[in-house]
């Protein structure tokens, strides 16, 4: 099949399965439990956090020795670069944040948002690789595999946005909705790179790298104060520590 059409089916593929995952709000009825909400938002913590290590800062250190580059210099240069980034969105965030979005849902959906670019250009790259003969490196099955690895990841990732936004009193609709559009993100940067696919390249380790700071800083600064406070630290901690279980999980299981 042509290269092109597999990699908007690939992309696709993990837009909607971000769908899928923001779609989990329609399953709980009211308001949530505030130990309910702290699972929660620990969980998104702990998806993000394990998503910047295993998903983003390793795969950006290894595309760099591919490219012949020093391994640390683009994953600590764009790890910086995004962390400075959110900060300054951070910054400027109460004045540029939808009405109804508390900031540091806003912030929450701006990283993902982030995050879900170079995933996306990533499966992109795959099916250019292997289109380009690159079949040492990245065979046709292996491109499968990454945009099914990504799309299984996107899943939980979606429920980390629309559930947080449903407990901040977004409707139902609009929070899934919110959760959907970080996922759009992946074919519109996916589908394009192939077309571009040696201009963009070199860039990645600095894209992914970058996308990992900037889920670093949400997870710190707004999600794990929402997650632990100083009368029930337990229930928090849980939630984050299954969050990164279960993304540290899929992406060796599937990595």
């Amino acid at each position: 099949m042509n290269i092109y059409v597999m990699a908007c089916l690939g992309t696709l593929f993990t837009f909607l399965m971000t769908v899928l995952g923001s779609a989990i709000v329609f399953i709980f009825r009211g308001e949530l439990k505030e130990s309910v909400q702290k699972v929660f938002f620990g969980f998104a913590a702990g998806v993000m956090i394990a998503a910047s290590v295993w998903s983003l800062l390793l795969p950006a250190m290894d595309r760099a020795v591919q490219l012949g580059l020093s391994p640390w210099i683009p994953a600590g240069g764009g790890f910086v670069l995004g962390g400075a980034f959110l900060w300054l969105m951070d910054v400027a965030v109460r004045k540029l944040k939808p009405e109804k979005m508390s900031h540091g849902s806003f912030l929450l959906f701006s990283a993902v948002t982030m995050h879900n670019v170079p995933e996306g250009m990533a499966v992109g790259l795959a099916f250019a690789a292997v289109g380009n003969g690159v079949n040492d490196l990245l065979p046709f099955a292996s491109a499968i595999g990454l945009a099914v690895g990504i799309g299984i990841q996107n899943f939980p990732e979606g429920a980390a946005i629309s559930l947080p936004l449903r407990k901040e009193g977004i409707s139902k609709t609009k929070a899934f909705l919110c959760g959907s559009l970080t996922g759009v993100v992946e074919p519109m940067f996916g589908i394009p790179v192939v077309f571009m696919a040696e201009r963009v390249e070199p860039m990645m380790p600095w894209l992914l790298s970058f996308a990992a700071g900037a889920m670093i800083y949400v997870s710190v600064a707004e999600l794990i104060p929402n997650a632990v406070d100083t009368r029930d630290k337990g229930t928090g901690i849980f939630g984050v520590m299954m969050g990164f279980l279960v993304m540290m999980l899929l992406d060796v299981a599937l990595g």
